[in-house]
């Protein structure tokens, strides 16, 4: 089958830059992003690149390449399902607020959606592809709904999960580790998987690509994640073993990680990982053990997620407990509140729960993040519901300049490793400061020794 239109439902963090790259590397397909939206897609079709919704380092160039030529963002879901070959499914798979699973599952009620719109308007055979992140056997109920249709429409499903880093989000479209795709063992399911494959052998090596049936693809996704954020977890719960003993996490580190067994990645001790992914993924892998009776395995990647917790809540106790155990009507300064350098999303950023617990104590709080806004920032403490909106507004004050940010602080607190943070005149924000001036470092980024000799009272994660 040679594809020759591609359509894309969801224009989010993995739909929008997933399609940008398709269309800059295939200029003979043509492919659009559709989202109910409309201030999203709007913002998509800025005639100034640099203002499209996702900030991702070097993405504003794919799209200025390709947009208009074979790149489309749009609203009309309906014609862009019924003139595409291929669509992918790239909505936003939460964890269930609410009924069975509440708190662990993924609510796939958006998914579900699109494969009864899907459903409605195809009148002829598709391929759909999950970009989404999902549970195992999604694919199944997804097929279910599609086969039911009535109207005669073939239709193969594939699993095609994404393995993106905000952040390096670009690069690792680009230059990708793997790609993988599950589909049916049938001659039809065969068939579908190799015009996927055929769209990735514009630019990626065919050795990186990686063909499985769709369970393992939907698993492997779950399984990559939760790898990941065990090894975050893992030496953050050494941080604190280091921080009683007199070691220091970062040599740990850096021994353990010069094992070949080991190695060195995602051994950085934090405050805590963040982002869409990696807490909701263990989540749905401990929900999928446990409706199987696997008690014992849902436990263990469960403590994944109450160590990162804890990582969080210890953080805020040790700001508190080092400002003479009260933080009531002090300002404190928090430098980043996106969940990594290089991405505006905010999603369980560490920076949100951190905040949550000093504002519970009476603190304000002041943010500057070079890249989220103070509306956004308003919306993720609102999201929690720990108090009204209004307190929130009169407890944090978002500032886009860090030198007025951290003026008159009692404590800044290092939330996000944005490259910035390491050049500031440090002298300047210390003499603009309440003494003594604490700097509580979540991601160990900066100088200690350099920072201590100016006269600063520095604080790490695990040492």
């Amino acid at each position: 089958m040679k594809i020759t239109k591609i359509c894309c439902i969801g224009a989010g963090y993995v739909g929008g830059p997933t399609m940008a790259v398709i269309a800059q590397k295939c200029p003979q397909i043509e492919v659009t992003v559709v989202d109910l939206n409309e201030e999203r897609i709007l913002a998509w079709n800025d005639k100034n690149v640099e203002n499209i919704p996702i900030y991702e380092p070097g993405l504003s160039a794919i799209v200025a390449e390709a947009r208009g030529r074979n790149l489309f963002f749009s609203t009309e879901v309906d014609k862009a399902i019924d003139e595409a070959q291929i669509i992918f499914i790239s909505v936003n798979t939460p964890t269930k607020t609410y009924g069975k699973g509440k708190g662990m599952a993924a609510d796939l009620k958006y998914i579900e959606l699109c494969a009864r719109q899907i459903a409605k308007v195809a009148k002829q055979n598709k391929i759909v592809v999950e970009k989404s992140t999902l549970p195992v056997r999604t694919a199944e109920a997804i097929k279910s709904i599609l086969d039911n249709t009535g109207n005669g429409v073939q239709f193969q499903i594939l699993s095609n999960p994404e393995f993106l880093a905000e952040g390096t989000a670009v690069t690792d479209l680009l230059n990708p580790d793997r790609i993988l795709i599950g589909g049916d063992t049938t001659e039809e399911g065969q068939k579908a998987i190799q015009a996927l494959v055929d769209v990735y052998s514009n630019w990626v090596p065919k050795d990186k690509i990686l063909t499985t049936n769709v369970w393992s693809s939907e698993l492997s996704k779950l399984t990559a994640n939760a790898f990941l954020a065990q090894r975050i977890s893992s030496i953050n719960a050494l941080s604190e073993l280091c921080e009683k003993t007199g070691a220091d996490v970062n040599e740990v580190a850096r021994a353990i990680g010069m094992d070949s067994r080991i190695g060195p990645k995602f051994l950085k001790a934090s405050v805590g990982f963040g982002g869409s992914c990696f807490q909701k993924d263990i989540l749905n892998l401990v929900y999928i053990a446990k409706s199987y009776g696997l008690n014992e395995v849902a436990d263990y990647w469960e403590q994944v997620i109450i160590m990162n917790d804890h990582q969080k809540k210890r953080f805020s106790n040790r700001i508190v407990q080092t400002l003479y155990n009260t933080v009531a009507d002090k300002k404190i300064t928090f430098l980043g509140w996106a969940f990594k350098k290089d991405t505006n999303d905010t999603r369980e950023s560490a920076a949100i729960y951190v905040a949550d617990d000093l504002i519970n104590e009476h603190a304000n709080i002041a943010v500057y993040d070079p890249k989220v806004s103070e509306k956004k920032i308003l919306a993720d403490l609102d999201y929690l519901e720990t108090r009204s909106s209004e307190k929130n507004a009169k407890s944090i004050d978002s500032f886009s300049n860090p030198y007025d940010a951290c003026a008159d602080a009692h404590a800044i607190a290092v939330l996000t490793e944005w490259d910035e943070f390491v050049e500031y005149d440090w002298q300047k924000i210390y003499d603009g400061m309440q003494k003594p001036a604490f700097i509580f470092d979540g991601r160990n980024l900066l100088n200690k020794s350099e920072l201590e000799e100016i006269g600063f009272v520095y604080q790490a994660i695990g040492s």
